[in-house]
């Protein structure tokens, strides 16, 4: 049967599929709803040696106001198949599926393994690129594998989790942008009706309502997220962004000592417990990014202009309306510049930041 040909639109504006609503357009766009659809559109880019950047959901991206050049291929496939397996089921979910919708779908259920992941936006793709996490739990405690077509030569593989390089909000797979398009994933999850409560925040909540149940996490993970803004809801004046902007940087135990012993010298007011932190792998510390953005004067509510941080959480950078992404980034490079000057640590970037032709922190490289 022949297939019609690839719809592909241009110049279209890529702020209408970012929670931002911000960035430039894309000179070439497709949308693909079926799996055939990506590798044909990885072929009419080969054909025209055009790069090729994917998006799905748009919730962790932050586009050049110039837009980005290229084919910019958006992941709108959908399909979730269910096979039992003792002690639970796998799961085999398209990527451009939406990921609080599976979260939802698996708490619903009775399966365990990622109901404290409820209320994260995006898609499922980008979930494993992004190695997703919240209260303590990670989407690599239930990835199996992820399908995938590099983009070069349109050859379809298999990565096994451990092929993934799993980590803190990073993975093989975001490290090699430009080589690899995930079509799906395989997950694990557990018949067991015990949620994940690793943080105290969580389990008071959770607890607060009654039975502990996934149900119940799950219902405390939304309520939480919600009073922070996390949560996409078109009433929210803090709707636009991309969620948490800057990871949490991890220190090894010594640095984290010299930090703390720094802070004090300097007079700065700390919490009778000292700074606070969770722990990291290999033995190392975890500082709440937002502590540090307050504590280096950056206050929840600031506004600067057409952005500004969330009147709730000062993780997120939020886009008032009317703003370009250069100002935007002058915000974010202030913080990290004020944080980098207040305590010495210099803060990453979580979103993917897509079609800039330098490196958008080169204001502050000198410092940071």
């Amino acid at each position: 049967m022949n297939q019609k040909p690839l719809a592909i639109r241009h110049e279209v504006a890529l702020s209408e599929f970012t929670t931002l609503e911000l960035g430039g357009p894309a000179r070439n766009f497709f949308e693909a709803r079926e799996a055939h659809e990506i590798t044909a559109a990885l072929a009419w880019a080969r054909a025209r040696q055009l790069p090729v950047c994917p998006i799905g959901g748009g919730s962790n991206i932050v586009v050049a106001d110039s837009g980005v050049p290229g084919l910019v291929l958006r992941l709108a496939t959908r399909g979730v198949q269910r096979q039992a397996v003792p002690g639970g089921e796998i799961w085999d979910i398209a990527a451009g599926e939406n990921w609080e919708a599976v979260a939802a779908a698996s708490v619903a259920a009775g399966l365990a393994g990622i109901e404290c992941l409820s209320g994260i936006p995006g898609s499922c793709g980008a979930a494993s690129i992004q190695n997703i996490g919240a209260y303590g739990q990670e989407i690599s405690e239930v990835l199996l594998e992820v399908a995938v077509l590099e983009i070069p030569t349109g050859r379809a593989a298999i990565l096994t989790a451990g092929d993934l390089d799993l980590a803190y909000r990073n993975s093989r797979l975001k490290r090699e942008a430009g080589r690899w398009i995930v079509t799906g994933m395989k997950i694990r999850l557990r018949s067991d009706n015990s949620p994940a409560l690793r943080y105290p925040e969580l389990e008071e909540a959770v607890r607060a309502r009654g039975p502990v149940t996934l149900a119940s996490c799950r219902a405390a993970v939304l309520e939480l997220r919600r009073s922070k803004s996390m949560v996409l809801d078109p009433t929210d004046p803090n709707r636009r962004s991309v969620g948490s902007f800057f990871l949490n940087p991890i220190v090894s135990e010594a640095e984290f000592c010299t930090l703390e012993k720094n802070a004090r010298q300097k007079g700065l007011s700390l919490p009778d417990s000292g700074i606070p932190s969770f722990p990291g792998p290999n033995g190392g510390r975890k500082i709440p990014a937002a502590w540090l953005i307050e504590q280096s004067g950056f206050p929840k509510g600031l506004t600067a202009g057409g952005v500004g941080l969330s009147s709730r959480h000062t993780l997120a950078l939020v886009h008032h309306g009317g703003s370009r992404t250069e100002e935007l980034l002058d915000l974010a490079r202030k913080i990290r510049q004020g944080v980098f000057g207040q305590f010495g640590v210099p803060l990453e970037a979580e979103p993917v930041l897509l079609g800039f032709l330098n490196d958008p922190w080169e204001a502050t490289n000198s410092t940071a």
